[in-house]
């Protein structure tokens, strides 16, 4: 995970005009000929139904994005709370759906820009291109671009946009709507209300913005209040506009003029028109819509990218795609691989040229994952983990969710069937993915799962087995134990079993028999009870100190050469994914000893922890951080020792002198990052070991990173962890996180 942290700098209206940016698009300057072909003024309600719709899932998302600010948004929700199958689903879903509305909304973008600048058209053989498709991949091009070098969009430059969009359409209203004509807007419904919900169908697509301000909801200043305030602001915002613009423009062109067949810009014709009659100044009025459609286009669009780098991040943490699509650039900062294939995929679909069957499929997509985030909320507060903690609740739960729901997954029967295959198709593409490639590698359970599951005796039959089919198998995760001192072996074996236990993993006791160079293993193997007669009692007393905790253990007895250097062997052999082992005086390193060859030629082969054993006691924990990936699975350990024993956590940083407050937002970040906001946090400066010391001194347990020196760094100048290691007197458990290295980092350090 990336190490960068993000400082909550997005204040109230710059939350909100992400959300009323992204929407303001499609509602107004790309669908409306379409959609008074398919409902006539009544396409006016339709808006107002779909911001109702909308308006059930904004609340909803609220009280999930202020307990869960997670990069993913609605995918994260989703994933956490029903499990990674439906974090599949979700996880695609808004992925191509969000790469759908992309290509949507830069063909809308082309069509301004033509009218703006001639583009040519471009024919290349069989390749046949006309001037919007042109125009649309040129800017595709260039906003992919942007993105991928990592040009960001600030809080005061979104803001700016939107409030000159709203000034635009403002004006235009009010110009409009003195040269309106009611008469025009009868018949209200000419083709019967029976078209009001496919007409909402229609335009879902230009409400698709408002669950993008959860994705950011980690950088709003006081979440808890400006993001309900922003994300159901802007649906209730957006929705008015929308039908007081459909209204003018019905009202100021016969609707039956505005439909495709006589206008490709129907918006663009109307303010010529209505600042022609009023102004006398048609240009004006035709100069205003196109300026105005350009950026409410490029807007969507820019920000739809955007969002499907932070789901194809947040489904990588998660393991459901491959980590290689988080690789982020060096000299950018940015997912450049996620970028450029989801970039690669909108050009692709702009070249297709009409992408509104794409697009509309993306709003069954996306109807289906705020059906899904609905469900979600019903099932975080039923199982009332005790994390879930929001400072927005849904008013009128359970009415809200279950009505938001229903109606999001009802109304997608109103799309058309070309639309809702392509959706199911996607769905079962995300089922499928689940199953072949996510599922044997994620290790999350959901927390719908976990509740079944945990009350099986209590649950029907079919809902514990379908709950245990669809289970996560990560490979079932292996804690092994070198175990060779019996003082200590109690309190090594009880740390691995309340990680394995928390994991759902396996403890793989092992004890490794050093066998003299001069004897074959074959014999010292023959001869056990008189070489190692203590083996099997070793093992059999680990069995013994596992049991309380429930978890499975396996023992093995290795014969080998080698002594402390086996057990990077051992953990390979035995798939091991976190190594427990206590710390001896043949190995005066964070875990690592120093002589040997395996440090200088190969990394640890999985994630490493060292105690030192003082007694173990996990009630009062201190962990230390500056960053850095040894750090992280330092945090990990603190808070599942937090879960276990209901331990009180202390987070330490150690800041430079007069960097407080950069310290202490550092550590806010941090704590947010691995779901650590109820431990206390401290920042000092000074020495960065006399302060662990001191703050050591009221702890039980210090849980510490190991250093990320490399060896001829820590031979020749020390390492700050050893020698805090030996000058507390709590227990320490240093944390080596397993990370591929080149041989000069192994050598010389970062």
């Amino acid at each position: 995970m990336s190490d960068e942290e993000l400082a909550k700098d997005l204040g109230p209206l710059a939350a909100l005009t992400i959300g009323v940016g992204t929407m303001i698009g499609a509602g107004i300057f790309v669908l409306p000929g379409e959609a008074a072909a398919a409902a006539g003024p009544l396409i006016a309600l339709s808006f107002i139904v779909g911001g109702v719709i909308s308006l059930f899932t904004a609340l909803s998302a609220s009280e999930l994005g202020t307990a869960m600010p997670r990069a993913g948004g609605g995918y994260y929700y989703v994933n956490h709370a029903l499990g990674p199958l439906f974090g599949s689903i979700a996880g695609m879903g808004n992925w191509i759906g969000l790469a759908f509305a992309s290509a949507f909304y830069m063909l809308g973008f082309g069509s301004f820009l033509v009218q703006l600048a001639g583009v040519p058209g471009l024919y290349l053989g069989v390749i046949v291109l006309d001037d919007t498709q042109v125009a649309a991949l040129l800017a595709g091009v260039a906003f992919v671009a942007v993105n991928y070098v990592g040009a960001k969009e600030t809080g005061r430059l979104q803001n700016a946009i939107v409030i000159t969009l709203v000034a635009i359409l403002t004006a235009f209203s009010l110009v409009g709507a003195l040269t309106l004509d009611l008469s025009t807007i009868t018949p209200f419904a000419p083709a019967g209300y029976g078209q009001l919900l496919p007409g909402t169908a229609l335009v879902f697509v230009s409400f698709l913005g408002f669950a993008k301000i959860t994705t950011v909801a980690e950088e709003i200043k006081n979440p808890g209040r400006n993001l309900p305030l922003a994300v159901v602001g802007s649906v209730l915002i957006v929705t008015v506009m929308y039908a007081i613009v459909m209204v003018v423009l019905m009202g100021v062109v016969n609707w039956r003029q505005l439909t495709p067949e006589f206008t490709e810009t129907p918006v663009v014709d109307v303010a010529e028109i209505a600042f022609g009659n009023v102004l006398g100044v048609p240009t004006l009025g035709w100069g205003l819509i196109v300026f105005a459609g350009l950026l409410a286009t490029a807007s969507s669009a820019n920000a739809s990218i955007l969002a499907s780098s932070r789901i194809n991040f947040a489904m990588g943490r998660d393991k459901l795609v491959s980590a290689w699509l988080n690789e982020i650039h060096p000299n950018f900062a940015t997912p450049y691989r996620s970028i450029a294939i989801t970039g690669g995929l909108i050009l692709l679909f702009i070249a297709i040229g009409d992408v509104t069957v794409l697009a509309k499929a993306g709003s069954v997509l996306h109807l289906i994952v705020y059906g899904l985030m609905n469900l979600a909320l019903i099932v975080m507060r039923v199982a009332d983990p005790p994390e879930y903690q929001p400072d927005f609740t849904v008013p009128l739960y359970p009415v809200v969710p279950i009505l938001g729901a229903v109606f999001s997954f009802g109304l997608i029967a109103f799309m058309a069937s070309v639309e809702i295959l392509l959706a199911a198709g996607f769905v079962c593409a995300g089922i499928a993915w689940y199953f072949v490639y996510a599922r044997p590698r994620t290790e999350k359970q959901g927390i719908l799962g976990q509740y079944v599951l945990e009350r099986a005796d209590r649950m029907p039959d079919s809902a514990v087995s379908a709950a245990a089919s669809v289970q996560p198998d990560g490979g079932t995760y292996r804690v092994m134990v070198p175990l060779a001192n019996p003082e200590h072996q109690h309190d090594l074996i009880e740390l691995a079993s309340a990680i394995a236990k928390e994991r759902d993993g396996t403890v793989v006791a092992t004890h490794i028999v050093q066998v003299p160079d001069q004897m074959a293993l074959a014999s010292a193997r023959d001869q056990m009870d008189d070489f190692d007669e203590g083996s099997r009692d070793l093992l059999a007393s680990a069995e013994a100190d596992a049991e309380p905790m429930g978890v499975p253990v396996e023992t093995h007895t290795i014969y080998s050469h080698r002594g402390f250097e086996e057990i990077f062997d051992a953990a390979r052999t035995h798939d091991a994914d976190l190594v427990v082992m206590g710390w001896g005086p043949s190995h005066s390193s964070p875990g690592r000893v120093e002589s040997a060859l395996d440090d200088v030629t190969g990394d640890v082969p999985c994630d490493f922890l060292v105690l030192r054993d003082r007694g173990f006691d996990p009630s009062r924990i201190l962990v230390p951080t500056a960053g850095g990936p040894d750090s992280a699975l330092s945090g990990a350990i603190a808070r599942l020792l937090q879960r276990v024993y209901d331990a009180e956590v202390t987070l330490l940083h150690v800041a430079d002198e007069g960097e407080d407050t950069e310290g202490e937002a550092f550590l806010e970040a941090w704590a947010d990052e691995h779901d650590l906001l109820d431990a206390e946090r401290r920042v000092e400066t000074g020495d960065v070991e006399a302060a662990i010391e001191r703050a050591a001194a009221d702890h039980s347990m210090l849980v510490i990173g190991a250093t990320e020196r490399g060896l001829l760094s820590r031979l020749v100048r020390g390492t700050l962890v050893l020698d805090v290691v030996e000058d507390v007197d709590c227990s320490v458990v240093l944390a080596e996180k397993h990370r591929s290295r080149t041989l000069r980092e192994r050598l010389f350090g970062h």
